[in-house]
């Protein structure tokens, strides 16, 4: 075979053909997944798929947006009291925003934003094109979305830890749900939805009170400039707040008012002449729980909390209204009675010790107790915190409880703030030397509670003298003696001889006798009526009917009106020593009287509605029969007893302008050992109100009846209290007797009180004052106090 007949071999370049078609095709469909990922990646992302991108809003939230929202407090006379937050925000309709500040957001945020769907492509294109000098591109809509459904803060899925490609995921998600919003939403309801939603700066969330911090002004009464700083400051809160940056700032400002200007919202000429302008503010942040402190909110918090809690609710961004039983005037007319009188008390206090050359804590002699202030400072957390720090180092401990520092300090002069230089020993000293008080008023009937000063100062003295505190409540125990007497078969008119008597009883085994002594230590040997011996709070007879009628049963009663505090049944208990009670308890305990034997609980809310203005929880009154209502009313007329009898220790109203179209009031006066506790229980035909005055510890007192009883600390706070409401033509409380029983009266209770031997002094004295002390004097020889004597 020749060479031209040799077949020609096969030709190798046959695989560089098919290369580049393999790379077309690859390329090809890198493509075509490319752009089915592409369209696809909006659906991936939305229904979150295999939990790559992380949550996006439901159709429900879209629909019904959960923004927080301060709830608020009023009274029940409608006065906002305060408001509860953590970001604080208060809606307010589109029709009381002001126009020139929609018009100053549009012009600044977003131009084009009655043109677009939510996602303006202009202005993304810009901004990619700049690399975002030349802004974000988001739109209102966009960042409406944002802090809505915090789409940037939200659930962020498997591919949402990864940094630029969590941005882009972001950014999907509000551009998805600003288009469902455009859909869903007009125009205006989307403004208003930003106006309300977004941070201001200065925990100021929402153009109400964005306007109210910086201003003091609402959002329908915002001024051009104050509109202009406004909208700059959305820009960054932080940097263009005109408190803290104000430079930084009025530049802002002046940029959004030219803005305003090239929109033509303003004129030159107005533009020019409102970026001359200094920035006026009238600055004042709202705090996390706004308004007024008052011990009463302590209250109201823990239970609104609780309910919500149990109910599903958050008391600090869901928006919620409280409504109070509180009367604002009320509550106003108490806080004046209870600060008029501590102030003056506390100038007899300070005058009453100083002229002894010493402390007022004092033990059962009278002596100051030494190291007090050293043992007391040791249940400090300031100490605990020191001791912490200096451990196994007395010698820096020591100096630094006794470092001296300025300090602002409460005083009585005033509201201004008075600074001292002290050590946490001195300061701690200068606050033992305060008396403090309690008072609470009651409508008996609802169980309404109108009135709650739970201190003298709530900023310097946060303790609750209302209901935290509880001392023993003295002769204003008294009368839960005389209750289980005449609901026992016993009469007003029934007598005991006061006479000094030993009463027998066991006590853990062991034979026991005590032999309480009138404060006197006189007994007029008159066979007194059970209404006279209440009214003259007689020692004597009060002993000898609880033992009558059995201690266990005394405590028994007190329980069944309202006392919930732990009580010992002992031979005593009808002189306040049988446990210690609180003003909230022996208020609810008196009214029982004067409700007919109902025991109204004590009730400081009346309903919740959630943010739309729906009813969510509407408290009622909660009543039972406590004790029969002829007992109820045999009880208000001995409490009147102390108006009424010769010597009632309640005899000091008189001087108080409460006599006339008949009034009646009744109550009861009370003071424990050693003059350490003050109390009045107070009833009229239409109010149980409570009073108590003492030192923070009990050691803490005046030394004599002539200041320290019930009578002279607690008494002129209901008296001056009930003047205010009765001279207040706007409360419908007025004078009257007591209604007539509700049921026949059985049981003889109109008889004569025998008039007694001449005493050494005429006035009334109601105290247990300290048996010990007087035996501990006698026996010891000490002379007697004349401030004691009688």
């Amino acid at each position: 075979m020749s060479a031209s007949e040799q077949p020609k071999p096969t030709p190798t370049t046959v695989p560089k053909r098919r290369w580049p078609n393999l790379v077309s095709r690859a390329m090809w469909g890198v493509f075509v997944v490319s752009v089915g990922v592409f369209l696809l990646y909006p659906i991936l992302v939305k229904s979150n798929f295999l939990f790559l991108f992380g949550k996006s809003p439901s159709l429900e939230e879209m629909e019904s947006p959960k923004v927080e929202q301060a709830s608020e407090l009023y009274t029940a006379d409608g006065v906002l009291l305060g408001k509860y937050f953590r970001e604080n925000r208060s809606p307010v309709p589109f029709n009381q925003i002001s126009p020139v500040l929609v018009k100053a957001l549009v012009a600044t945020e977003d131009i084009r934003f009655y043109e677009h769907s939510g996602i303006d492509l202009t202005a993304l294109a810009r901004a990619v094109a700049g690399g975002g000098r030349n802004g974000g591109g988001s739109t209102i809509t966009q960042q409406l979305a944002k802090n809505l459904y915090k789409t940037r803060r939200g659930e962020r899925g498997v591919l949402g830890h990864i940094p630029i490609v969590s941005t882009l995921i972001s950014k999907t998600k509000e551009w998805l749900t600003a288009v469902e919003l455009e859909k869903r939403y007009t125009k205006e309801e989307i403004l208003r939805m930003y106006l309300n939603t977004v941070e201001y700066g200065s925990q100021a969330f929402g153009i109400k009170v964005a306007a109210k911090t910086f201003f003091n002004t609402s959002p329908d009464s915002l001024k051009p400039e104050e509109a202009a700083m406004l909208v700059g400051m959305l820009n960054n809160p932080t940097a263009f707040n005109p408190r803290f940056h104000p430079e930084t700032a009025r530049k802002r400002r002046n940029l959004v008012l030219e803005r305003m200007g090239q929109a033509g919202v303003l004129t030159a000429k107005a533009t020019d002449s409102l970026q001359q302008q200094p920035i006026a503010l009238q600055y004042r942040v709202e705090k996390h729980i706004d308004g007024p402190d008052t011990y009463f909110r302590g209250a109201v918090s823990q239970f609104v909390n609780k309910w919500c809690e149990a109910n599903g609710y958050d008391m600090y961004r869901d928006g919620l209204k409280i409504y109070t039983t509180i009367d604002s005037r009320m509550q106003a007319h108490a806080e004046d009675a209870v600060q008029d009188r501590m102030k003056k008390l506390q100038q007899q206090f300070d005058r009453f010790w100083r002229n002894r050359g010493g402390n007022p804590w004092v033990d059962d002699e009278g002596k100051e107790i030494p190291g007090f202030i050293e043992t007391q400072i040791k249940r400090t957390e300031l100490y605990k915190e020191l001791a912490k720090r200096y451990q196994g180092q007395p010698a820096r401990l020591d100096s630094a409880l006794h470092a001296k520092r300025p300090m602002k300090v409460f005083t009585w002069k005033g509201d201004g703030d008075t600074t001292l230089v002290l050590s946490p020993l001195d300061s701690l000293a200068y606050y033992k030397h305060f008396l403090h008080a309690g008072m609470m008023t009651m409508d008996p009937f609802t169980g309404h509670v109108k009135a709650w000063v739970g201190g003298i100062n709530y900023r310097f003295f946060k303790y609750d003298h209302v209901k935290q505190g509880r001392r023993q409540a003295g002769s204003t125990f008294k009368p839960f003696v005389y209750l289980t007497a005449l609901d026992n078969g016993y009469t007003p008119c029934d007598r005991i001889r006061d006479q000094r008597v030993t009463i027998k009883y066991v006590e853990n085994g062991k034979d026991m006798e005590w032999q309480p002594d009138n404060v006197t230590r006189e007994y007029t040997g008159i066979n007194m009526t059970l209404r006279h011996a209440m009214a003259r709070s007689v020692n004597s007879v009060t002993a000898q009917l609880t033992e009558k009628v059995g201690w266990e049963n005394v405590a028994k009663y007190a329980h069944k009106v309202g006392i919930q505090s732990p009580l010992l049944p002992v031979p005593s208990i009808g002189l306040g020593s049988g446990g210690d009670v609180n003003v909230y308890e022996m208020v609810d305990a008196y009214s029982t009287f004067v409700n007919n034997g109902f025991q109204s609980e004590p009730q400081f809310i009346t309903r919740i509605e959630d943010r739309n203005g729906n009813v969510i929880k509407q408290f009622d009154p909660k009543q039972k029969r406590a004790i029969p209502s002829e007992t109820a009313w045999l009880m208000l007329y001995m409490l009147r007893g102390g108006m009424d009898e010769p010597g009632g220790t309640s005899q000091a109203l008189w001087e108080y302008d409460l006599w006339k179209k008949d009034n009646q009031i009744g109550g009861k006066t009370g003071t424990t050992s050693n003059y350490s506790d003050g109390w009045y229980m107070g009833v009229t035909k239409d109010l149980v109100t409570g009073v108590w005055v003492g030192g923070e510890d009990r050691s803490i007192h005046f030394y004599g009846s002539q200041q320290g009883e019930g009578g002279r600390m607690a008494l002129p706070i209901f008296g001056t209290y009930m003047e205010k409401l009765y001279k207040d033509k706007e409360l419908d409380i007025t004078m009257g007797p007591f209604p007539r029983p509700a049921s026949k009266i059985t049981k003889k209770y109109i008889c004569v009180s025998e008039s007694e031997p001449r005493r050494r002094r005429e006035e009334a004295v109601d105290t247990i004052a300290t048996d010990n002390l007087l035996e501990q004097l006698n026996t010891q020889g000490a002379a007697i106090p004349d401030s004691i004597k009688l």
